[in-house]
């Protein structure tokens, strides 16, 4: 099916066009955290700012760290699970207690790529259990006397500030971490942060003039947290059905886009590009296209509410 005719669908609005009210009660930020407040304080100030009941924020981040800190608004906060699963990456600042060659440092870093174990450090807000997580890059960007500058892509609910503390360990001097900065969070980067006064000027010309579009420009739809999910595209006949709660069966399907593989994590969407939930996919991509009987997504979440799109389908009996 052409881009033309998904388009041409009688049923939605595209994310873009929902008028304002809708448009933030289904949206998200992404703020560039200053070191100083709290995640949660954060996350209340834009929730004054923009005038909503609701807003939360994925991935806490200490007061003293900086960086991108999603908020989602309203009726997305229920997809705020999708952006905890995404690899975060940091840059920070490893101050060692002692004096190490440059070599040793190289080396003692490699050491540490792939499955670490970690205990939470004592201030944080969960059980302090052994587990592991992953590494996926620790790359050293400048080593300046006892500092060392480095990136790292890690899994979530990695502690840098523990993985600093047993870096300095291992090279046998000690070390604490300095500064923390988060700069990616899923596929979200901080090239995309905006600051929190930035937002307030957005509000304040909105009140004055009328003019939406600083707001649109630094708010995004919600849409944009499943860019890096398979996606599934619906038919208008089938929408209103999966917003009650049915699979998707597979002459319900348009197109897909992305791999999906059996059992893997799958976006549905209208035609218009709306999102309405997430499932499990029963079927690889290339499968889905077939109209054949049988389910192509099992249904685990659902963001769009139930009468949206027209009733289009008839109960079994």
């Amino acid at each position: 099916m052409s881009d033309s005719s998904l388009s041409a669908s009688a049923h939605g609005v595209e994310p873009e066009q929902r008028e304002l009210e809708h448009y933030l009660r289904l949206g998200m930020v992404l703020i560039d955290k200053p070191r100083g407040p709290t995640s949660h304080q954060v996350s209340a100030w834009v929730k004054g700012i923009a005038g909503l009941n609701k807003a939360g924020h994925s991935g806490t981040l200490d007061p003293n760290v900086s960086g991108v800190l999603p908020i989602v608004f309203g009726d997305a906060t229920r997809a705020l699970d999708v952006l905890l699963e995404g690899t975060k990456e940091y840059v920070a600042v490893l101050r060692l207690h002692g004096n190490s060659q440059r070599g040793k440092i190289e080396k003692v870093f490699k050491e540490f790529i792939g499955d670490i174990y970690q205990t939470p450090p004592v201030r944080a807000a969960v059980k302090r259990e052994l587990r592991i997580r992953k590494i996926h890059s620790l790359d050293i960007l400048e080593v300046d006397g006892r500092n060392v500058l480095f990136r790292v892509e890690c899994d979530p609910g990695t502690y840098i500030r523990t993985l600093c503390t047993d870096i300095g360990e291992v090279l046998g001097v000690g070390g604490h971490m300095l500064e923390l900065r988060r700069t990616r969070s899923g596929h979200f980067h901080e090239s995309q942060l905006y600051r929190l006064h930035e937002l307030k000027d957005a509000f304040e010309i909105y009140k004055e003039t009328g003019d939406e579009s600083i707001i649109r420009k630094l708010v995004m739809p919600m849409e944009k947290l499943f860019d890096d999910l398979p996606r599934i595209t619906v038919k208008d006949s089938a929408v209103d059905a999966v917003c009650h709660g049915a699979n998707l069966a597979l002459p319900g399907v348009v197109r897909v886009e992305g791999m999906a593989k059996k059992g893997s994590l799958v976006a549905l969407f209208t035609q218009k590009g709306e999102a309405i939930g997430l499932g499990i996919a029963k079927k690889r991509s290339k499968d889905m296209i077939s109209g054949e009987k049988g389910v192509a997504v099992d249904i685990k979440r659902i963001f769009m509410a139930p009468g949206t799109y027209p009733k289009l389908w008839k109960r079994k009996t």
